[in-house]
Formats: structure tokens, sequence, C-alpha cells
């Protein structure tokens, strides 16, 4: 399965599927609309930024997907586009997507005004919508948080489609969960082994049908690189260990994961293992195998058997 339903609140809400590999475009900088470009035409579907100039540059991800969109072969309705609000403590303050003095409201309301603008596929704005609006990291006060996620839960279904949260501890979300009409669709976190991996987290994520999606898997793990589940995922699958380490972490459930990787090849080499692993997955006794590394994956997370 190359991508996952996302779980509607809504009867009248559009149907989104978020795609198992999402191209990141952080830190890309005079780059980001030439490498969203070269990731759409690699055949990734899926792409994640942020309104927040410090780390991200949301106006040349529109310009590459609009580049690809304007050939023709792909329609923005066969993509899947999240961006984020990012609170003003995390911004640059000489760089901001909304006035550093307004409100909260008034902030959540201007930044989504820019990525709107920004990622809009046509010259109608009128045409722009995003898949799912992204919380980037939950306030300190939860009264702020919520303000902050019922603000923009006024766009759901039409101009936002689902909404998620990143960077929170599972007591936020749990609380943060219980008090909102709209509930999560995406909780998009750092897989590391300073967090256990996201257990608790990613447990409650498969209860309530949030999709978990993991950032900072290659970087984070070379302890989970070296395991012997990577490697015979990946001589089983001939691929390489970091494509190994992907599927693993997508098998733990409804995983999403992100892929920032500048090279052409290497977006390729994600895709393709992806295809390769579905399609052998399938096959007669290779999900006894498959279910035999993903239990020894797991005794290293840390997770329940």
């Amino acid at each position: 399965m190359e991508s996952i339903d996302l779980t509607t609140n809504r009867e009248s809400q559009p149907l989104s599927r978020v795609p198992r590999l999402v191209y990141g475009t952080a830190w890309k900088k005079e780059s980001t609309g030439s490498l969203v470009e070269l990731a759409l035409n690699a055949g990734f579907v899926g792409i994640d930024t942020a309104a927040h100039p410090k780390h991200y540059d949301e106006k040349l991800v529109g310009d590459g997907i609009k580049a690809v969109l304007t050939k023709g072969k792909i329609k923005r309705e066969d993509l899947y586009i999240q961006t984020k609000f990012t609170k003003v403590a995390a911004q640059n303050p000489h760089d901001l997507p909304y006035p550093m003095a307004a409100n909260i409201t008034m902030q959540v309301h201007a930044s989504i005004d820019s990525s709107l603008r920004n990622l809009c596929p046509t010259s109608a704005a009128s045409d722009s919508y995003i898949d799912t609006l992204i919380l980037h990291s939950p306030y300190y006060d939860l009264a702020d948080t919520l303000e902050a996620w019922r603000t923009i839960e006024t766009y759901v279904p039409h101009r936002i489609r689902y909404l998620g949260i990143s960077n929170v501890p599972v007591t936020i979300l749990k609380s943060l969960y219980t008090e909102v009409a709209t509930k999560p669709a995406i909780v998009q976190n750092r897989f590391t082994s300073h967090t256990r991996y996201e257990g608790e987290l990613r447990k409650f994520c498969a209860e309530k049908d949030i999709v978990y999606q993991a950032f900072g898997v290659l970087k984070q793990n070379p302890t989970l690189l070296s395991s012997e589940a990577v490697k015979g995922v990946a001589a089983e699958l001939r691929v390489d260990g970091e494509i190994a380490l992907y599927l693993l972490v997508m098998g733990l459930g409804d995983v999403s994961v992100l892929n920032g990787t500048k090279t052409e090849a290497r977006m390729k080499a994600g895709l393709d293992g992806l295809k390769t692993w579905n399609a052998w997955v399938g096959k007669a006794g290779n999900k006894e195998k498959w279910a035999s590394w993903m239990n020894e994956f797991k005794h290293i997370l840390g997770d329940d058997p």
C-alpha cells in the first residue's frame, strides 16, 4: 500500500490519501522549487512544507508544483500537499508570514492566507486548497494551542481538508484530541531513540486512526541502520539499508515517512523500494518472513510484542 486514507470527521469532507513517502522541503533554500519539480517528476505525489521562512520557502514550493502541473502530466487532485502554521516563538522575527504583534487568531488567518496564495495551482485564488494543515508545534499553554487549532478548524473542509500537529508530546496530543471537534488526522514527530521511538504516541495514534508521520528517520538512527532486521530486508529486497529502514518504519502501521533527499537517484530509489516491498510482501511465504523482521524491529524499538 503506497498511501493511507485519512480519517474524516465530517460527512462532507473530501477524501485525501497521504502517501507513505512524502517529499520534505525543509532547508532547501533557493533550490526548493527545482527540487520539488524534480521530486514530482520522479514520482512523488506528496509534498511537505511550512509557512516558516526560517527553514522553508513555501513560495518556491508552490512554484515547483505549478511548473509540473502546467505540463499537464498530473493534476492538483493527484497530489497531496501539506503545510504548517508555525508559532511566532519559532519564527525568524525579521521574516514572518504574519504580523508579530497580532493575536494568535489573526496570525493563523494571515499565515493560512499566505499559504493558500503560495500553493495556489493556478492564477485563480479560488482554486487553492491544502490537503492537511499542520500545527508546527503546540504552545506552552494548552489554551493558546486550542485557540490556534479552533481558528484553523474554520477552514475545514473546503480550503483545508485535514488537520495535524507536529513536535507534540503524547500527553498534549491526548488533551488536544479530547478538546477539539476536528480531530488530528496526522501527527508528525521526530522518530528517534530519545523519545523511545514514540511508542506510546504511536499506540495512541493507532487507537484513534491517526496517521503517524515520521521525520529524521535516517539522520537520527545509526543504530537502527546497522540492525539485523534492516540488513535482512535490504538483502532480501535488494535495496540499500536506508530504504530498508524506511520500509520497516512504515511497517509499524499507518505510518508515513518524510524523505528530503536532493538527488533524483535517491528519490527514485525510495519510491522504487516502496513498490518492490508492496509486490514482494504479497507473495506466498513472504508475509511470515516480513512478520519475523517486524517482530525483531519492534523489539529493538521497545514496542509491545
